[in-house]
Protein backbone atom coordinates (compact mmCIF):
# COMPACT_ATOMS: atom_id res chain seq x y z
CA UNK A 1 0.00 0.00 0.00
CA UNK A 2 1.11 3.02 -1.36
CA UNK A 3 0.52 7.00 -0.76
CA UNK A 4 0.58 9.55 -3.57
CA UNK A 5 -1.03 12.94 -4.39
CA UNK A 6 -4.30 13.41 -5.82
CA UNK A 7 -4.83 14.70 -9.26
CA UNK A 8 -8.04 16.40 -10.10
CA UNK A 9 -8.19 14.09 -13.71
CA UNK A 10 -9.02 10.97 -11.35
CA UNK A 11 -12.22 12.60 -9.82
CA UNK A 12 -14.88 10.50 -11.12
CA UNK A 13 -12.44 7.42 -10.45
CA UNK A 14 -12.21 8.74 -6.47
CA UNK A 15 -16.00 8.66 -6.08
CA UNK A 16 -16.38 5.49 -8.09
CA UNK A 17 -14.18 3.79 -5.46
CA UNK A 18 -15.83 6.01 -2.43
CA UNK A 19 -19.72 5.06 -3.96
CA UNK A 20 -18.61 1.62 -3.98
CA UNK A 21 -17.00 1.72 -0.22
CA UNK A 22 -21.08 2.66 1.24
CA UNK A 23 -22.23 0.06 -0.75
CA UNK A 24 -20.19 -2.66 0.81
CA UNK A 25 -19.58 -1.06 4.40
CA UNK A 26 -23.08 1.58 5.04
CA UNK A 27 -22.98 4.90 5.26
CA UNK A 28 -21.50 5.14 8.73
CA UNK A 29 -18.15 5.63 8.08
CA UNK A 30 -18.51 7.71 5.11
CA UNK A 31 -21.96 9.96 4.82
CA UNK A 32 -22.09 10.77 1.46
CA UNK A 33 -20.72 10.07 -2.06
CA UNK A 34 -21.29 14.31 -2.55
CA UNK A 35 -19.35 14.99 0.91
CA UNK A 36 -15.96 13.93 -1.35
CA UNK A 37 -15.53 16.95 -3.80
CA UNK A 38 -17.77 19.36 -1.50
CA UNK A 39 -14.94 18.99 0.68
CA UNK A 40 -11.66 18.65 -1.85
CA UNK A 41 -13.17 21.99 -3.79
CA UNK A 42 -14.46 23.84 -0.96
CA UNK A 43 -13.22 23.42 1.97
CA UNK A 44 -9.90 22.59 0.56
CA UNK A 45 -10.12 25.02 -2.35
CA UNK A 46 -8.66 22.25 -4.82
CA UNK A 47 -5.29 22.12 -2.82
CA UNK A 48 -3.75 18.56 -4.01
CA UNK A 49 -1.09 19.07 -1.09
CA UNK A 50 -3.97 18.13 1.15
CA UNK A 51 -5.63 15.50 -0.35
CA UNK A 52 -3.48 12.35 0.28
CA UNK A 53 -4.56 8.52 -1.99
CA UNK A 54 -3.48 4.95 -0.73
CA UNK A 55 -3.64 2.23 -3.37
CA UNK A 56 -3.13 -1.29 -3.01
CA UNK A 57 -3.12 -3.25 -6.11
CA UNK A 58 -3.90 -0.64 -8.24
CA UNK A 59 -7.28 0.09 -6.05
CA UNK A 60 -8.22 3.27 -4.23
CA UNK A 61 -8.08 2.15 -0.36
CA UNK A 62 -7.72 5.51 1.68
CA UNK A 63 -8.79 9.07 1.42
CA UNK A 64 -7.64 11.86 3.80
CA UNK A 65 -7.96 15.41 3.91
CA UNK A 66 -5.70 17.20 6.11
CA UNK A 67 -5.99 21.22 7.33
CA UNK A 68 -9.58 21.16 6.25
CA UNK A 69 -10.57 24.56 8.26
CA UNK A 70 -7.00 24.93 9.11
CA UNK A 71 -6.83 22.21 12.55
CA UNK A 72 -9.29 19.51 11.30
CA UNK A 73 -9.02 16.21 8.76
CA UNK A 74 -10.97 13.87 7.34
CA UNK A 75 -10.20 9.98 6.73
CA UNK A 76 -12.16 7.60 4.79
CA UNK A 77 -10.72 3.93 4.64
CA UNK A 78 -12.02 0.78 2.49
CA UNK A 79 -14.54 -1.11 4.58
CA UNK A 80 -12.38 -4.04 4.54
CA UNK A 81 -9.41 -1.51 6.50
CA UNK A 82 -12.17 -0.01 9.09
CA UNK A 83 -10.94 -0.85 12.82
CA UNK A 84 -7.44 -2.11 11.87
CA UNK A 85 -4.01 -1.17 12.46
CA UNK A 86 -3.82 -0.39 9.27
CA UNK A 87 -6.42 2.26 9.46
CA UNK A 88 -5.02 3.77 13.33
CA UNK A 89 -2.02 4.49 11.36
CA UNK A 90 -3.83 6.59 8.79
CA UNK A 91 -5.33 8.10 11.52
CA UNK A 92 -2.00 9.16 12.96
CA UNK A 93 -0.60 10.22 9.39
CA UNK A 94 -3.29 12.44 8.81
CA UNK A 95 -3.17 13.98 12.66
CA UNK A 96 0.42 14.53 12.33
CA UNK A 97 0.01 16.70 8.74
CA UNK A 98 -2.71 18.59 10.33
CA UNK A 99 -0.67 19.45 13.62
CA UNK A 100 1.75 21.14 10.66
CA UNK A 101 -0.64 24.15 10.46
CA UNK A 102 0.50 24.61 14.81
CA UNK A 103 -3.02 24.68 16.38
CA UNK A 104 -3.37 23.73 19.66
CA UNK A 105 -5.83 20.72 18.91
CA UNK A 106 -6.19 18.55 16.04
CA UNK A 107 -10.08 17.79 15.10
CA UNK A 108 -11.64 15.38 13.54
CA UNK A 109 -15.45 14.23 13.53
CA UNK A 110 -17.15 11.05 13.12
CA UNK A 111 -20.68 9.62 12.81
CA UNK A 112 -22.23 8.14 16.08
CA UNK A 113 -23.23 4.86 14.12
CA UNK A 114 -19.39 4.60 13.58
CA UNK A 115 -18.12 2.36 16.26
CA UNK A 116 -14.81 1.19 14.84
CA UNK A 117 -13.62 4.75 14.33
CA UNK A 118 -14.94 5.85 17.63
CA UNK A 119 -13.11 3.07 19.15
CA UNK A 120 -9.50 3.81 17.13
CA UNK A 121 -10.01 7.32 17.85
CA UNK A 122 -10.43 7.16 21.87
CA UNK A 123 -7.04 4.39 21.94
CA UNK A 124 -5.01 7.17 19.72
CA UNK A 125 -5.95 9.71 22.45
CA UNK A 126 -8.64 11.65 20.76
CA UNK A 127 -11.21 13.48 23.08
CA UNK A 128 -15.06 13.94 22.14
CA UNK A 129 -15.96 17.54 22.83
CA UNK A 130 -19.36 18.36 21.22
CA UNK A 131 -22.18 16.88 18.96
CA UNK A 132 -20.94 18.56 15.83
CA UNK A 133 -23.88 17.77 12.97
CA UNK A 134 -27.09 16.74 12.76
CA UNK A 135 -27.75 14.39 9.53
CA UNK A 136 -30.92 13.86 8.58
CA UNK A 137 -32.99 11.97 5.89
CA UNK A 138 -35.67 11.98 3.85
CA UNK A 139 -37.67 8.79 2.41
CA UNK A 140 -38.06 9.83 -1.48
CA UNK A 141 -40.99 7.50 -1.56
CA UNK A 142 -43.18 9.70 -1.02
CA UNK A 143 -44.52 12.81 -2.78
CA UNK A 144 -42.27 15.74 -2.25
CA UNK A 145 -43.37 19.77 -1.99
CA UNK A 146 -43.81 22.21 -4.64
CA UNK A 147 -41.19 24.31 -5.27
CA UNK A 148 -43.25 28.00 -4.49
CA UNK A 149 -41.50 31.15 -5.51
CA UNK A 150 -42.11 34.85 -4.79
CA UNK A 151 -43.07 36.76 -7.92
CA UNK A 152 -40.45 36.97 -10.88
CA UNK A 153 -38.34 34.52 -9.52
CA UNK A 154 -36.99 31.27 -11.13
CA UNK A 155 -35.17 27.64 -10.10
CA UNK A 156 -33.07 26.14 -12.48
CA UNK A 157 -29.70 24.30 -12.45
CA UNK A 158 -26.78 26.66 -12.44
CA UNK A 159 -24.47 27.30 -15.44
CA UNK A 160 -21.09 28.73 -15.63
CA UNK A 161 -22.55 32.33 -16.32
CA UNK A 162 -24.19 32.14 -13.30
CA UNK A 163 -20.28 32.05 -11.24
CA UNK A 164 -20.14 36.19 -9.92
CA UNK A 165 -23.47 35.79 -8.76
CA UNK A 166 -23.06 32.66 -7.25
CA UNK A 167 -20.32 33.68 -5.34
CA UNK A 168 -21.72 36.84 -4.22
CA UNK A 169 -24.71 34.84 -2.69
CA UNK A 170 -22.30 31.75 -1.17
CA UNK A 171 -20.03 34.71 0.82
CA UNK A 172 -23.12 36.79 1.85
CA UNK A 173 -24.01 33.16 3.37
CA UNK A 174 -21.76 31.70 4.82
CA UNK A 175 -19.13 34.67 5.39
CA UNK A 176 -16.46 33.54 2.62
CA UNK A 177 -14.12 35.06 0.15
CA UNK A 178 -14.96 33.10 -3.12
CA UNK A 179 -13.95 35.14 -6.54
CA UNK A 180 -16.48 34.09 -8.99
CA UNK A 181 -13.64 32.98 -11.40
CA UNK A 182 -12.07 30.37 -8.79
CA UNK A 183 -15.61 29.32 -7.96
CA UNK A 184 -16.37 28.83 -11.65
CA UNK A 185 -13.37 27.08 -11.80
CA UNK A 186 -13.31 24.62 -8.77
CA UNK A 187 -16.79 24.43 -8.33
CA UNK A 188 -18.99 24.55 -11.19
CA UNK A 189 -16.56 23.11 -13.22
CA UNK A 190 -13.46 20.46 -11.34
CA UNK A 191 -16.15 19.66 -8.77
CA UNK A 192 -19.09 19.44 -11.29
CA UNK A 193 -21.45 20.60 -8.99
CA UNK A 194 -24.97 20.24 -9.94
CA UNK A 195 -25.92 23.30 -8.28
CA UNK A 196 -29.58 24.57 -8.46
CA UNK A 197 -30.30 28.06 -8.24
CA UNK A 198 -33.32 30.73 -7.04
CA UNK A 199 -32.75 33.96 -9.60
CA UNK A 200 -34.60 36.53 -9.30
CA UNK A 201 -35.93 38.56 -12.42
CA UNK A 202 -32.40 40.00 -12.92
CA UNK A 203 -30.01 37.00 -12.68
CA UNK A 204 -29.37 37.71 -9.49
CA UNK A 205 -28.84 34.17 -7.74
CA UNK A 206 -30.93 34.65 -4.18
CA UNK A 207 -30.68 31.07 -3.01
CA UNK A 208 -28.70 28.21 -3.67
CA UNK A 209 -27.59 24.79 -3.09
CA UNK A 210 -25.57 21.65 -4.63
CA UNK A 211 -27.71 18.43 -4.96
CA UNK A 212 -25.26 15.40 -4.88
CA UNK A 213 -26.22 11.89 -6.35
CA UNK A 214 -25.16 8.50 -5.66
CA UNK A 215 -26.93 6.31 -8.22
CA UNK A 216 -25.14 3.24 -6.80
CA UNK A 217 -26.50 3.55 -3.25
CA UNK A 218 -29.78 5.16 -4.87
CA UNK A 219 -29.22 8.43 -2.50
CA UNK A 220 -29.17 11.82 -2.76
CA UNK A 221 -27.33 14.56 -1.04
CA UNK A 222 -27.49 18.44 -0.25
CA UNK A 223 -24.13 20.43 0.51
CA UNK A 224 -24.74 23.40 0.69
CA UNK A 225 -27.36 24.90 1.42
CA UNK A 226 -27.60 28.86 1.46
CA UNK A 227 -29.55 32.21 0.93
CA UNK A 228 -28.16 35.61 0.01
CA UNK A 229 -28.64 37.51 3.21
CA UNK A 230 -31.27 40.13 0.83
CA UNK A 231 -32.84 37.81 -0.30
CA UNK A 232 -34.44 35.75 2.99
CA UNK A 233 -37.37 35.06 4.50
CA UNK A 234 -38.69 34.42 0.77
CA UNK A 235 -38.67 30.42 0.72
CA UNK A 236 -35.69 30.28 -1.75
CA UNK A 237 -33.73 28.43 0.28
CA UNK A 238 -37.10 25.63 0.53
CA UNK A 239 -37.74 26.26 -3.26
CA UNK A 240 -34.48 25.30 -4.49
CA UNK A 241 -34.72 22.20 -2.40
CA UNK A 242 -37.74 21.18 -3.33
CA UNK A 243 -36.82 21.28 -7.25
CA UNK A 244 -33.87 19.68 -6.85
CA UNK A 245 -36.10 16.56 -4.37
CA UNK A 246 -39.04 16.34 -7.23
CA UNK A 247 -35.25 15.35 -9.62
CA UNK A 248 -33.94 12.70 -7.73
CA UNK A 249 -37.22 11.44 -6.91
CA UNK A 250 -37.84 11.37 -10.62
CA UNK A 251 -33.83 9.81 -11.41
CA UNK A 252 -35.25 6.90 -9.32
CA UNK A 253 -33.33 7.63 -6.30
CA UNK A 254 -34.92 6.32 -2.80
CA UNK A 255 -33.57 8.99 -0.44
CA UNK A 256 -32.32 12.50 0.30
CA UNK A 257 -29.94 13.46 2.79
CA UNK A 258 -28.73 16.86 4.29
CA UNK A 259 -26.23 17.93 7.23
CA UNK A 260 -26.50 21.18 9.35
CA UNK A 261 -24.39 22.48 12.62
CA UNK A 262 -26.56 20.57 15.29
CA UNK A 263 -26.68 24.28 16.97
CA UNK A 264 -28.50 25.78 14.13
CA UNK A 265 -32.38 25.66 14.23
CA UNK A 266 -33.28 27.60 11.06
CA UNK A 267 -31.97 24.89 9.03
CA UNK A 268 -33.22 22.55 11.35
CA UNK A 269 -36.95 24.11 10.90
CA UNK A 270 -36.18 24.27 7.20
CA UNK A 271 -35.29 20.79 6.91
CA UNK A 272 -38.00 19.23 9.01
CA UNK A 273 -40.26 21.39 7.07
CA UNK A 274 -39.17 18.95 3.60
CA UNK A 275 -39.58 16.23 5.36
CA UNK A 276 -36.31 15.49 6.71
CA UNK A 277 -35.82 14.06 10.40
CA UNK A 278 -32.65 13.43 12.01
CA UNK A 279 -31.56 10.10 11.32
CA UNK A 280 -27.59 10.58 13.03
CA UNK A 281 -25.34 13.07 14.59
CA UNK A 282 -21.42 13.27 13.83
CA UNK A 283 -19.25 13.91 17.00
CA UNK A 284 -16.64 16.39 17.13
CA UNK A 285 -13.37 15.00 18.19
CA UNK A 286 -9.97 16.64 19.50
CA UNK A 287 -6.19 15.56 20.03
CA UNK A 288 -4.13 18.32 22.12
CA UNK A 289 -0.81 18.76 20.28
CA UNK A 290 2.21 18.34 22.05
Amino acid sequence: MRVRPYTHAELPRLLDAFSGWIERGGRCAYDHVGEVPHRIYENLRGDPDRVHLWEDGGEIVALALTMRFGEAFDLFVAPELAGSETEAELLEFAARATAASGRPYVLTDVLDCSSSRIELLHRLGFERFRVWDHVNDRSLAEPVPEALLPYGFTVRQATGSDAWTLAEAHNSAFGSDWRGADYGRLILGRAQAPAVVAVDPEGRVGAFTVAWTDPRNGTGHFEPVGTHAGFRRLGLARAVMAHALAEMRAAGLRSASVNHNAENLPAAALYRGLGFQVAHETYGYRLKVS
